[in-house]
């Protein structure tokens, strides 16, 4: 709870965030991506000495590093403070997250496995809930500070409870711990996401986008290479020759990828065009958000009549559906009436794709392989999650950006140079700029619509490419069939994974 909490709670505080660090906009977003950076990079590795050490004591530095972060983020008096904490996090979180799951499957009977691995999902689940709620009440209470007091109550009483309940379990893989791979897979997300993050904003061409793209592709060529010439891979890459599989791990990247790429707009929509406080922002999430459950259970039982391929083409289609709607409807004076429509139609499109694509992973590997199967479903999530903030986020900064210039012409030097950094600095900025305030708000405003608009409408490009390849490689009709299908391709040790 204390992981998933943490994803989620701290976009209710960009506002204040930028302000009380002196942070713009894109650093805003930084200091939210850097832990699920942190976290998408270090999942799989982490894991995998959890295994080989021991899963308690793994366990227990885990929540070790997660408190003593959170406690200095919230004590941050600068953006560099800020930001090596939340990487910090993003450190004990991988290193609690992977282990969590593994202590239950490997403590629990088999007659009561399920049963507990069905608590922890609500609980995790449940954290994403609740980190925003109790976020927007510390923010619009207290301050943003007081944000990081919930990750550090929670640990206190996971530590203490593991400390006296949890056993310490281990595995004994054939070879040696994957070196090799563990590196060039860390290289391999950053430099991705970096790439993503920085080409909106200092251009696509420029020597810093390219190197780190450069750099993330030679650590994912790397990385392939490698791990196919071991006998005990950290992830064997063999298992993506189903398609099911493929097909669900690249489904859930994109549509986490875009769920929280619209969360980053949002919640400053909410907080700055209309106004709102943090809770009457995260409420008004609420619609979205039922629908998305409520869509979820609705999945299995399409899917079982019309297929899950269709089941999940259905999902996407409606999602993208959602992010033109609100690309094309959102404006200032609309108000909350504007993005509500698109906001439905992402709820239940993303309900609909989630269950199937979750599936299409699980049924892809036999019942000796659902620990790969539950390791994929976190990873294709949480670098989804930070790819999206990454890409959407820095679409909407740099089209923020771009659109306020031509806006500031009659405004003061001093004033202007703080709006361009980011909508929150430009409400700062419009106290001292006199009878030019009024006019700096509007052009804020206005700017943070159009770069909103250019952000969704990536959102609907990464969708349609998605919609594509699921029509033409989504999972077979007879899905179910395929982990036990004669005529699956031979597949290697699972090793670390």
């Amino acid at each position: 709870m204390a992981v998933i909490a943490s994803v989620s709670g701290l976009n209710v505080a960009q506002q204040q965030l930028a302000v009380a660090l002196d942070a713009s906009q894109s650093d805003v977003i930084w200091m939210i991506n850097i832990y699920a950076v942190t976290l998408a990079a270090l999942l799989l590795p982490l894991g995998a000495i959890g295994d080989r050490w021991g899963r308690k004591p793994v366990l227990i530095a885990g929540l070790l590093i997660f408190g003593i972060a959170n406690a200095a983020a919230g004590l941050s008096p600068s953006s560099g403070v800020m930001l090596a904490a939340r990487f910090l996090s993003g450190v004990g979180a991988a290193m609690i997250m992977p282990v969590t799951l593994a202590v239950i499957t490997s403590t629990f009977p088999a007659e009561e496995r399920s049963k507990a691995i069905g608590i922890w999902s609500a609980v995790a689940g449940g954290g994403g809930i609740l980190g925003m709620f109790l976020s927007a009440l510390l923010v619009d209470v207290a301050n943003w500070r007081w944000l990081f007091v919930l990750p550090v109550v929670l640990v206190l009483a996971a530590a203490f409870m593991v400390t006296r309940s949890v056993p310490n379990s281990r595995e004994a893989p054939e070879g040696g711990f994957d070196v090799v791979g563990a590196i060039s897979s860390v290289v391999a997300v950053v430099g991705f996401i970096f790439s993503l993050h920085e080409g909106p904003e200092r251009g696509w061409s420029s020597p810093i986008t390219l190197l780190t793209l450069l750099v993330g592709s030679a650590g994912a060529l790397g990385f392939v290479t490698w791990e196919l010439r071991q006998e005990a891979p950290l992830l064997d890459l063999r298992l993506f020759r189903n398609r099911g599989l493929t097909s669900g791990s690249l489904s859930l990247l994109a549509v986490f990828g875009v769920q929280a790429g619209i969360f980053i707009a949002l919640y400053p929509y909410f907080q700055a065009v209309l106004g709102w406080s943090g809770l009457r922002s995260t409420v008004a999430l609420m619609p979205m958000a039922v629908l998305s459950m409520a869509s979820s259970g609705l999945a299995p039982r399409m899917a079982a009549r019309v297929g899950a391929r269709l089941t999940m083409v259905s999902g996407i289609l409606l999602g993208a559906v959602g992010l033109a709607l609100m690309a094309a409807q959102v404006s200032v004076d609309g108000g909350y009436l504007s993005v509500l429509p698109g906001m439905l139609a992402v709820g239940l499109g993303m309900g609909l794709s989630m269950t199937p694509s979750t599936e299409a992973i699980t049924v892809s590997l036999p019942r000796e392989r659902q620990g790969v199967a539950s390791a994929l479903n976190d990873i294709t999530r949480e670098f989804g999650t930070a790819l999206g903030v990454a890409l959407l986020g820095a679409v909407l900064a740099a089209g923020y950006r771009n659109a306020i210039d031509a806006r500031l012409l009659a405004t003061p030097t001093a004033a202007a140079d703080a709006a361009r950094r980011g909508i929150a600095n430009a409400f700062a900025a419009a106290n001292g700029a006199g009878p030019h305030s009024k006019v700096l708000i509007r052009a804020a405003q206005d700017s943070f619509v159009d770069g909103w608009r250019q952000a969704m409408w990536v959102g609907v490009a990464v969708m349609a490419v998605l919609l594509i390849y699921v029509l033409v490689r989504g999972p077979e009709a007879a899905a179910t069939n395929e982990a036990e299908s004669p005529s699956t391709a031979p597949i290697a040790p699972t090793g670390d994974a």
